[in-house]
């Protein structure tokens, strides 16, 4: 049992200390922001940061990455898709796991029953992805798409509780 992470470590649900959590904060503000730096503005050691980030990431509760603008990176369309779904969503949701176009996929309640975001390097390589992909998928009854226009908020820090 871990005392710092939620329900002991064994679930991601739960509460986490407010040293955890202050942890955390520091670094959805800062990914870069050294454990020295860190453990100043929360009260540990160096050392103690450096271990409570390590449970966090093992834990799964958090994990630490570079964001990046996808237009900068050769991108050139981003896109939401809404799938309506016959069947088992779950198994569908596991067949697009493994799609490197997919970087967001949620199930969901209301008019689709999965959320998918891509990211392709073009018009032609987002036509042929939804229509070879996830249009092919059995269980797939519908698709409406939402390209992306512009980008006008994207944010990672918005606390604990």
């Amino acid at each position: 049992m871990d005392p710092l992470l939620p329900n002991g470590g064994g679930s991601r649900l739960g509460n986490l200390d407010e040293k955890s959590k202050a942890i955390i904060v520091e670094l959805q503000h800062d990914g870069r922001k050294s454990y020295s730096a860190i453990g100043k503005s929360v009260g540990l050691s160096e050392a103690a940061v450096r271990q409570r980030v390590s449970r966090l990431i093992d834990s799964g509760v958090m994990e630490i990455v570079a964001v990046t603008d996808p237009l900068s990176l050769g991108f050139a369309r981003q896109a939401m898709v809404g799938l309506k779904v016959r069947g088992d969503i779950s198994a569908v949701a596991g067949k697009l796991h493994d799609y490197d176009e997919i970087d967001y996929l949620v199930v969901t309640a209301g008019s689709f029953d999965l959320l998918v975001e891509i990211v392709c390097e073009s018009d032609r390589h987002l036509i042929e992805f939804v229509n070879e992909e996830l249009r092919s998928i059995d269980a797939v009854v519908d698709t409406e798409l939402f390209m992306y226009l512009s980008l006008e908020k994207q944010k990672y820090n918005w606390g604990t509780r």
